[in-house]
């Protein structure tokens, strides 16, 4: 069963205009915060445009959360189980791909679980760049599962293979690159810090 996509433009739109409404900006504001244009802000909350990972890192990073966190929101608005723990089918999920690289992440911990867990998938060749904003307030690894994954942590290049782990430090501008031409797995672990 795949619900790739469809179940998760609605949420997103919703969770966009919550968090920007939240804050009472405007579209221009939120424009201007994030770098990202009206046009596309208005397209995105009116669920007319999937936004790309690159354009959920700045949406992110002007609300002052980590791009995991407003999927996970966006993810948690449709079903909130109210914090029940229980068994989750891989078959339910929700997965979000991103349009432009073909990106897939899954949340495996539920919205209300202290700690954030998503799998990745990075196609073969696809690279995604967050700016430093998108990983204030959070601590957050990166364990790569399958593959290989070249990691840029501002000007330093880490190259990581299936079982390698990273510990992210001070929010830098990052850019998870896969340089292979075989998908690369990797898990995102991730909890928040000082809140914004």
């Amino acid at each position: 069963m795949s619900n790739i996509v469809d179940p998760l433009v609605g949420q997103i739109a919703a969770r966009v205009r919550t968090e920007r409404e939240r804050r009472r900006w405007t579209l221009a504001q939120l424009a201007e915060a994030s770098g990202v244009s009206q046009a596309m802000i208005s397209r995105i909350e009116r669920g007319e445009s999937s936004p790309t990972a690159v354009v959920l890192g700045k949406l992110s990073a002007a609300f002052q959360l980590s791009v995991a966190s407003l999927l996970a929101l966006a993810e948690g608005t449709q079903d909130d189980t109210g914090g029940t723990a229980g068994v989750r089918r891989r078959a339910d999920a929700t997965e979000w791909r991103d349009p432009d690289t073909g990106y897939r992440r899954r949340q495996i911990t539920g919205p209300q679980f202290p700690t954030e867990i998503a799998e990745i998938r990075l196609p073969a060749g696809a690279g995604v760049p967050y700016p430093a904003a998108a990983f204030a307030f959070v601590r957050q690894v990166v364990w790569v599962l399958d593959g290989h994954l070249t990691f840029h942590e501002g000007d330093t290049v880490h190259e990581l293979d299936a079982g390698d782990t990273i510990e992210l430090g001070e929010p830098t501008p990052r850019i998870f690159a896969n340089t292979t031409d075989a998908e690369c797995r990797y898990a995102v672990i991730l909890t928040r810090g000082a809140q914004p």
